[in-house]
């Protein structure tokens, strides 16, 4: 189905379509020292225009974060959507444009945003997309398991592991990288909204 771009706002993150214009704040972004995206997949300045290419060209959301200020923090995105194949006469949303799963990933932000309620609320924005706009039944995180503060993070976010994949893709140090994989469903969506609604609070 045709993707709809969509901005989503926060108190106190910002996250728009990404587009052309953020490439050259990105650029920067991405110029920083690079042991503080030890584990993330992020692009070197000369790559950051291809890399918004194909994030583009993807049938995915992906967002550029910002403060409320519009000041360019990072990038996130919505992707592996998937409509399943219902058995004939069983799907519950017949004829809707829905999606049943979402990923969100690509998240890469700069140090200053990195454990802050930016990072926090931009979760809760994609989240509350996912299940309350297109109603999916599964959000899925992945991390390199050897990330300890991206799992705790996720957990934090009230996600549940589900397993380890091994030697699932390649990680940012070049190696082959065991991912652990993360769901929320949307039974468990309330109860989560709730828990990071308090910690914005905080």
């Amino acid at each position: 189905m045709p993707l709809q771009t969509v901005t989503l706002r926060g108190q106190f993150a910002l996250l728009e379509p990404l587009a052309a214009r953020h490439i050259e704040p990105m650029k920067k972004l991405a110029a920083g020292p690079r042991e503080t995206f030890r584990w993330a997949m992020v692009p070197e300045p000369d790559e950051v225009e291809e890399y918004v290419k194909k994030a583009l060209a993807q049938t995915a959301l992906p967002f550029a974060i910002c403060t409320p200020a519009g000041d360019l923090v990072g990038c996130t995105r919505l992707f592996d959507l998937q409509r399943w194949e219902w058995p004939k006469g069983k799907d519950p949303r017949p004829g809707e444009d829905v999606f049943d799963a979402a990923e969100i990933g690509y998240t890469w932000l700069a140090e200053s945003a990195q454990r802050t309620r930016i990072n926090t609320e931009a979760k809760l924005l994609l989240l509350r997309h996912a299940f309350e706009t297109w109603r999916c039944f599964r959000v899925t995180l992945k991390t390199d398991e050897r990330n300890e503060r991206s799992r705790r993070a996720i957990e934090r976010l009230g996600a549940r592991l589900d397993g380890i994949l091994r030697a699932f893709q390649p990680a940012a140090d070049g190696k082959p990288r065991n991912t652990a994989y993360y769901t929320i469903l949307a039974a468990e969506w309330p109860q989560v909204r709730a828990g990071l609604e308090a910690r914005l609070r905080r």
